[in-house]
C-alpha cells in the first residue's frame, strides 16, 4: 500500500476516534477541566528528566490527538503547540482547551512533514504512548523532532515498548505483530483502545512495527544525543486499554511464565547545543 494511501486511512480513522473519545476510562474529560487529569507519571518523569520546570518553555506536542498531555503542560506554565494530522482531533481538543481556560496553539500537519514555521522553535518536544506505529519512515519522524528543538533542546518521549506491541494474548500467550519494520501491516478491529465498546466509523489501519534499536538509530542518524533510556516492566494505566489485568497494587504488568516484559519505554534526546537544527 503506498504511504500516502495509508496515511488517508489512518487519517480516517483517527477523525472517527476523535469523535468517540473524551468520557470514557481513557479520557476523563469531565476530571480534565476540574484539573484532577495531568500528565501520567512516567511521562511526568520523563519531562522532568528531560528539561526539568517547564514554566515559560516552548513545547511542542507532536500526534496530540485531542490535547490532554497539551493541556496538563501549559497548565504547568509551557507555551504549548499541539501537532496532529487529524482535524477532528484538533477541533476537539480546542474545545477542551476552551473549557479549561487554557491558552494552547495547535498546527494541522502530517508529523513527518514538518512546517518550517516550527523548526528550531521550541525547548522540549513531547509525544507519547502509540505514536510511532502509526509511521512508515520513522527517521523521517525523529528528523521532524530534531528540526523543532533549538540548540540544547530535548526530545522526551513515551513510547509502547516493542515488545509488549507484538502481543496479542496474554493466556495463552500470542503475537500479532512483528518486533522490527517490515513494512505496513493492514488492521480492521472495532472499538478503541479507550473502549472496545465504541462505535468508530472507519476502523480500517495501516501500522509498522519499529524495534528498539531502529528507534534510537533514527534518533542518532537526526543528529540527536542520547541522554536516557528506560525500560519500564510496570505502568498506571494498560497503554492499550483492555489487554492487562492490573496487580493488587492497581499496577498493570506484562508477566509471562512468571517473568516480567517491558510495557513501555522512555527516551530522551537532546539536539546538541552546538549544532544547527537544520543541519
Amino acid at each position: 500500500m503506498a504511504e500516502a494511501d495509508a496515511r488517508d486511512l489512518n487519517r480516517a480513522h483517527w477523525d472517527a476516534l476523535a469523535a468517540v473519545h473524551g468520557q470514557d476510562r481513557y479520557y476523563d474529560s469531565e476530571g480534565l477541566v476540574a484539573g484532577r487529569v495531568g500528565l501520567g507519571a512516567i511521562e511526568a518523569a520523563a519531562v522532568a528528566e528531560a528539561i526539568g520546570d517547564v514554566r515559560d518553555r516552548d513545547v511542542l506536542h507532536l500526534q496530540c490527538h485531542i490535547g490532554f498531555d497539551t493541556i496538563a503542560l501549559a497548565r504547568q506554565g509551557a507555551r504549548v503547540t499541539g501537532l496532529d494530522f487529524s482535524s477532528a482531533s484538533l477541533e476537539k481538543a480546542v474545545a477542551l482547551a476552551g473549557r479549561c481556560g487554557v491558552q494552547a496553539a495547535w498546527v494541522q500537519a502530517d508529523v513527518t512533514q514538518l512546517p518550517a514555521g516550527l523548526r528550531a522553535r521550541f525547548d522540549l518536544v513531547y509525544a507519547t504512548i502509540g505514536v510511532l506505529s502509526w509511521i512508515g519512515d520513522v527517521e523521517a519522524w525523529m528528523r521532524s523532532a530534531a528540526a523543532a528543538l533549538r540548540p540544547g533542546g530535548r526530545l522526551a518521549l513515551v513510547e509502547l515498548h516493542p515488545l509488549y506491541d507484538m502481543v496479542a494474548d496474554v493466556d495463552p500467550l500470542r503475537l500479532d505483530f512483528p518486533y522490527a519494520f517490515d513494512g505496513p501491516r493492514r488492521f480492521d478491529e472495532p472499538g478503541s483502545y479507550a473502549d472496545r465498546e465504541a462505535s468508530v466509523g472507519a476502523t480500517a489501519t495501516v501500522v509498522y512495527g519499529h524495534s528498539l534499536g531502529e528507534i534510537v538509530t533514527a534518533a542518532i542518524a537526526a543528529g540527536l544525543r542520547i541522554e536516557a533510556l528506560h525500560e519500564h516492566l510496570e505502568a498506571d494505566v494498560d497503554p492499550r486499554g483492555s489487554m492487562l489485568t492490573p496487580g493488587p497494587d492497581g499496577r498493570y504488568r506484562l508477566e509471562v511464565s512468571g517473568e516480567r516484559l517491558p510495557i513501555l519505554f522512555t527516551l530522551v534526546a537532546a539536539q546538541p547545543a552546538g549544532r544547527s537544527p537544520t543541519q
